[in-house]
């Protein structure tokens, strides 16, 4: 009886020891074998707010290691899970994970990228100014120029790939066709690079549904991002975005001027909510006291949530409105009257 038990004893020793070595050398190939064994470069980025599961994850989506496991243990076996540091990196596939958690832990980035934040409402004007203060562009006016309707085809854009360019009208440019957004770039990226990157996001986010939905109202994108870009301009939620489209697209059909300062104010190139009588009178298309309907193109980038405002309006019986500059809070109006009295009331 002693000597079955011994046995057994011996059997399930001699498994704990080849499943410890069989865990061993998985583990050890883990760390130190590559993902591949040929070269290729890649970019990656960790962020300060990212945990080792976030860094992982990336890595593994980028082709960097073979499991979240050995990688995830390793880390917790150094006890270095917080030490990984937050930046740009050039790591390699053929890089062990050993390796990469070495240049992770050291934090020896090498940064080639950088980040670059285009905000709704923006105008091309805007992006310019920030672009060259960033350092990214040497000369906004460089990039002004490729945003004109003048260089051909996709304004001479060679990377971009935007369907939409075609649809462009010929005395318009790219306003309101570059999608403001956070961009990761290059450092030698190229004004061309920058708007293409900006112009393929923008073709990205009108989706097919959306297309068949202009369509179906018999309008054409320009006239739709010519309409987001004032909303834009003119309130901030998504909820007033909606009811303001109402109100614009109420005044189209009953043969009333849209009467946005946002409109002027881009063809004066100033700030102001509100223009004197004399500003009223400033002979433009873009002045749209004046003159009736849509201003010829954007005045600014649209966000998604004015896009899709501008798209799918909501249905209201109100025909004006006005914001609280402080407060960001929209009033709105039925009659005149009414809306007299709201600014007697809110813009004091």
């Amino acid at each position: 009886m002693l000597k079955k038990a011994t046995s057994i004893i011996g059997i399930i020793i001699s498994l704990i020891i080849l499943v410890g070595a069989s865990f061993y050398i998985s583990y050890w190939r883990g760390i130190n074998e590559p993902a591949q064994q040929d070269s290729e470069e890649v970019l990656f980025s960790i962020e300060p707010s990212q945990s080792v599961d976030d860094i992982s994850d990336g890595l593994l989506t980028a082709g960097l290691i073979k499991s979240h496991f050995y990688f995830k243990a390793y880390v917790a076996f150094k006890k270095i899970d917080r030490s990984l540091q937050a930046g740009d990196y050039v790591l390699n596939k053929n890089m062990s994970a050993r390796e990469i958690v070495k240049v992770l832990a050291k934090g020896d980035a090498q940064s080639k990228e950088m980040s670059i934040k285009i905000i709704e409402g923006w105008d091309i004007r805007k992006m310019a100014v920030y672009l060259e203060k960033e350092g990214v562009v040497k000369d906004k006016n460089d990039f002004i120029k490729l945003t004109k309707n003048e260089a051909g085809t996709c304004f001479s854009i060679e990377s971009c790939q935007a369907s939409f360019l075609v649809q462009i009208p010929a005395n318009a440019g790219l306003e309101g066709y570059l999608f403001p957004d956070t961009y990761r770039i290059f450092k030698d990226a190229t004004p061309e690079d920058i708007i293409a990157k900006m112009l393929n996001t923008m073709d990205k986010k009108i989706t097919s549904d959306m297309k068949q939905e202009i369509a179906k109202q018999g309008k054409s994108l320009h006239e739709i991002l010519t309409m987001a870009s004032i909303i834009e301009r003119e309130v901030r939620t998504p909820e007033d975005m909606k009811t303001v489209s109402g109100i614009f697209y109420n005044r189209l059909t009953t043969d009333m001027p849209l009467q946005s300062d946002a409109t002027l104010s881009y063809v004066l190139n100033d700030e102001s909510p509100a223009h004197t009588l004399a500003e009223l009178e400033f002979d433009s298309p873009y002045n749209t006291y004046k003159y009736k309907g849509l201003p010829p193109a954007p005045i600014a980038s649209p966000g998604l949530n004015a896009i899709m405002a501008a798209i799918y309006p909501g249905t209201t019986d109100y025909f004006y409105f006005l914001s609280n500059l402080e407060t960001g809070k929209t009033y709105f109006a039925k009659t005149l009257d009414e809306h007299n009295r709201n600014k007697a009331m809110y813009l004091r």
